[in-house]
């Protein structure tokens, strides 16, 4: 299993449009293979500051969403709310 986790940031006014629109991904990325979970956060200091965490089964699984027409779809209507890039991490467990 493998974690990703998104940051994006909204530019101001587009909170609420924001919102509507990363339901939107995220209920798309629960039907796709390998989802296993997912939760979307905010930054305590700045509310414009937000953070999705998903598991996935794999990073074949998660890549696979990633490049996914749908995916590129609905982000193209994100995108434009967002004053900077989305930043992409993927986490796996460290050995013991």
């Amino acid at each position: 299993m493998i974690r990703v986790l998104i940051e994006r940031h909204i530019a101001e006014s587009l909170e609420v449009a924001y919102e509507t629109r990363s339901r939107k991904v995220l209920q798309n990325a629960v039907a796709a293979p390998g989802f296993i979970s997912g939760e979307a956060l905010s930054n305590r200091n700045d509310p414009n500051n937000r953070f999705i965490l998903s598991n996935w089964r794999s990073v074949s699984h998660w890549d696979r969403w990633y490049r996914s027409k749908e995916r590129k779809e609905l982000m193209a209507e994100l995108i434009p709310m967002m004053d900077r890039e989305e930043i992409i991490t993927i986490l796996e467990q460290s050995g013991s």
